[in-house]
């Protein structure tokens, strides 16, 4: 059968394609049979076919998409006598996968009898990148915000990240310090080699000193066997030296000298080693007051500050809390398998306005807190840590009352085990995320809180 004219189907002083072509999208007219009789030029710029290749061929020749044998909208345009759109891909005549948004509606005559269809095709490629654009300045790596501050920490730190330089991150605890020492490291050239952490104010200065160099045996008393330091296991990628404002001013002197010449020695011996390592370091700490107080040599400060990653408090992220306060509640709901849907108005309320002096790692724990405690699908007020609703001022007055336990009402029995983690939870809350201070909350040895934290899969 040939195939009919754009005239024959339809009577008009018009010029039907000069007013196609003007329209700034893929355009095409099929017959009843779904045969193409006119295409404009957003058709063939995004199919690759020009007219004389598609006029006469069923569309979904042409489209070649995964819907025109499932989900076809002219077929469904035609039973119901109204447009139909769908979001699919076709593939170019270059065999490129096009996202479109396909919209199809009939063309019917003066007696109400469709005639053929018009359908358009809208390239959903620029909305797509556009999508992908605003997704990756919500995040870096593990890192979540989309406060002005965030953003130009989100810009920085791919830039930081291609470099071998020394980075020192610097902001209050809780601020997600950690994080950006671990998304530079997965970001960088490094990112096969390994990521070594130290806390340089967890030991003391004679085990921190072999922690971090080595020692040979017989280095001193106990050392019964050589031991590769920190620095030599960090070969290859990245040393994070966090808490760097506590490390002792001889040590400050050691890691000087490696900063200058890249060989470590380790205790005991007199054969270098030449280490390929980053170093990156973090601190709470104000160093240049440091400096000032002869605490912190300021050599070794500009040898670190070479690019420096300020992270403001949650309380200047105001953007951000909301964010985060969902973007916890997802993780929860996942890692414990649980469908609660939001949270309500008064406990969002009380949220919202709270200042977090433990900043992101404090909401963390409130939220974790919560959906623990939460057996219903949204969080209420009572789901929240007491302190939240019911502040306790002062250390002093802490320390009189252990941190309570909210348990839901639904859910007398739980176990001493549920008990204890809920309290462990509430304290490193009311403790801003600090163990030392939790660990004085609960009348409770450091090492005991640190055993009872890995027990029960507490990530503080």
């Amino acid at each position: 059968m040939p195939t009919p004219h754009i005239n024959h189907l339809f009577q008009t002083d018009l010029d039907f394609q000069k007013f196609l072509n003007h329209i700034p999208m893929g355009v095409f007219v099929t017959d009843r049979e779904r045969r193409i009789i006119c295409v404009n030029h957003g058709f063939e710029a995004l199919t690759g076919f020009s007219s004389d290749q598609a006029l006469g061929l069923p569309c979904r020749d042409i489209l070649r998409s995964r819907q025109c044998m499932l989900h076809c909208p002219v077929k469904k345009a035609m039973e119901t006598g109204e447009s139909q759109s769908i979001e699919t891909d076709i593939i170019s005549r270059d065999r490129q996968r096009i996202p479109v948004r396909m919209t199809a509606a009939p063309l019917c005559d003066a007696h109400g009898n469709p005639r053929g269809f018009l359908e358009t095709l809208e390239d959903l490629r620029p909305l797509k990148q556009l999508g992908e654009k605003q997704s990756k300045a919500f995040s870096f790596s593990s890192l979540i915000g989309r406060s002005p501050q965030m953003e130009k920490i989100f810009q920085i730190l791919p830039v930081l990240a291609q470099s071998d330089a020394s980075v020192l991150i610097t902001g209050e605890t809780g601020t997600g310090k950690d994080l950006v020492a671990e998304a530079l490291h997965r970001s960088s050239e490094r990112a096969r080699g390994p990521f070594i952490k130290v806390n340089c104010g967890a030991l003391p200065e004679t085990l921190l000193e072999s922690e971090l160099f080595g020692h040979m045996k017989g280095a001193f008393t106990g050392a019964q066997e050589n031991k590769p330091g920190r620095f030599r296991l960090a070969h290859g990628g990245t040393l994070f030296l966090t808490e760097i404002g506590d490390l002792p001013l001889s040590l400050q002197v050691k890691l000087l000298t490696f900063l200058d010449d890249r060989i470590i020695f380790p205790l005991g011996s007199t054969r270098g080693f030449p280490a390929n390592v980053r170093i990156v370091a973090a601190t709470h700490r104000n160093l240049e007051k440091m400096v000032q107080e002869k605490a912190f040599r300021q050599d070794l400060l500009f040898r670190l500050n070479v690019a420096r990653v300020h992270l403001p408090p949650l309380r200047e992220r105001e953007d951000d809390v909301r964010l985060l306060l969902d973007h916890f509640l997802n993780a929860f709901n996942r890692q414990l398998k649980k469908s609660i849907r939001g949270y309500a108005p008064d406990a969002l309320g009380i949220l919202l306005a709270y200042s977090f002096e433990g900043n992101v790692r404090e909401l963390r724990n409130i939220v974790e807190y919560a959906v623990n405690v939460c057996a219903g699908s949204t969080i209420n007020t009572c789901h929240l840590p007491a302190y939240l609703t019911c502040p306790i001022s002062g250390l002093e007055t802490a320390q009189e009352k252990k941190p309570s336990v909210m348990l839901h009402q639904g859910n007398p029995e739980a176990s001493w085990n549920t008990v204890e983690r809920q309290m462990i939870l509430n304290a490193l809350i009311q403790a801003g995320g600090r163990k030392s201070k939790a660990a004085v909350l609960l009348g409770w040895g450091r090492s005991t809180l640190w055993r009872k934290i890995k027990q029960y899969g507490i990530n503080a």
